[in-house]
This record gives structure tokens, sequence and C-alpha cells, in this order.
């Protein structure tokens, strides 16, 4: 599902260059669920950024499914996001202006995959069916983060990215959050990669990745 390879990232800071990734490889396997740890500053999220096209790698290749991430210009990229990934953050960017229901949906829209059972389906497993006319300041964070999984996973996406998506929640509404999210992930088949700094949240994933100095140790 995701292969990277050899992956290269630096950064100019204070008239030096530093380097972040210094060669990275991982892969992800349709239907895994991955946990990226490491400690602050060694790269995860600008892994992740990377891998959603967010940013430009220096070198390596990342392919999503029979996509060479690395080779798109722009708006191939940006068409990527929207009709094969799905992503999670730890901030909820959720539309403040659209319902719970229209929220839901807008990344499936927007994509032409929109599937209403589907759609059914997720609102009754995140527990939201009574929430869909509500409004996203009008939920809790954990409210708010089952809505910003069921959009992401709405269009069915090839890899569902997360950058600590608990982060902002208790333990008990992040034990929940992150449980329906493996049982959605394993329903879909598409693979899972999240980044967390909790190793008890790493140990329920299927597997677990480590970061250290720009390497997978």
């Amino acid at each position: 599902m995701l292969t990277v390879r050899h992956l290269t990232k630096s950064y100019r800071s204070a008239q030096e260059q530093v380097a972040v990734l210094r060669g990275v490889d991982l892969s992800v396997a349709a239907g895994e669920s991955v946990a990226l740890t490491g400690e602050s500053g060694s790269g995860k999220s600008t892994l992740l950024h990377l891998i959603a096209g967010l940013d430009e790698a220096d070198g390596g290749e990342i392919t999503l499914g029979d996509i060479v991430v690395t080779g798109l210009h722009d708006s191939a990229r940006a068409a990527l996001r929207r009709d094969r990934l799905g992503l999670v953050f730890q901030q909820f960017n959720l539309i403040p202006s659209l319902s719970v229901a229209d929220n839901l949906a807008f990344q499936a829209r927007i994509s032409g995959k929109h599937d209403a059972a589907w759609q059914r389906e997720l609102t009754e497993r995140l527990g939201l069916g009574a929430l869909l006319k509500r409004y996203p300041e009008q939920l809790s964070g954990g409210q708010q983060q089952r809505v910003a999984i069921g959009r992401a996973l709405a269009s069915k996406p090839l890899l569902l990215l997360a950058d600590e998506p608990t982060g902002n929640l208790d333990e008990n509404t992040a034990d929940e959050v992150l449980g329906l999210a493996r049982d959605l992930v394993a329903r879909t088949g598409c693979g899972f990669l999240m980044v967390t700094h909790s190793e008890r949240l790493a140990a329920t994933l299927d597997r677990r990745i480590h970061l250290h100095a720009g390497l997978i140790a």
C-alpha cells in the first residue's frame, strides 16, 4: 500500500542546513495499522507531511499504491490527498460552518466517492447519529475527533494518516476513539499510519516503528 525508500529532507535554520530525515525506509500494507514513535524533533510529522504530499522531499521515493508521490506536481499531490488519502490531525480541522453530517460527507463528495450507505455505517459505528445536525462548536473534543475520523474514511482512502490524533483527548476518550479508528480501518482494508508519543497507544496497533535522528531505528 505504502512504500518509502531512502527518504531525505533538510531545512535551513540559522544559516545552517539541518537534516531532519536521513534516508528513511518503511512500508505499510493494506489493512495494517502502524504506530510511528520517536522523540520530539525526530521528524515524525515531517515524514507524514511528505507522505501526504504537503511538502517535497529532497531525495528518495514515496509510492502509494501504483502512484509515485515524489514525482507529482502540486495539483496532482492535492488530487492524491483528495482521492486516495485520509488525514486526521491533533487539531480536528472541521469546517465550522458545516453540520456534522456535511463535515462527514465533505471529502467524499469533493472526490466524487460519496456513498450514502457507507456514511450511514460510519455514523452508526462512530456514535454520531444524534449529532448530525449539530455544528463543531457544539461538540466535545472526542466527538469532534470522531467526526474527523469519519470524514477521513468516508471516501474509503487507500491510506489513513494520523498525526497525534488523540493528543487533545483524555485517556479514556483516546482509547475509545483509537479503537473505533482501528475497527474502521480493518473494515475498509486501508493502511493506517499514526504518529504518537504514547507507548500505550502504540502497543494497540499491529506494528510499531521508531524514528530516531532521522532514521528508522
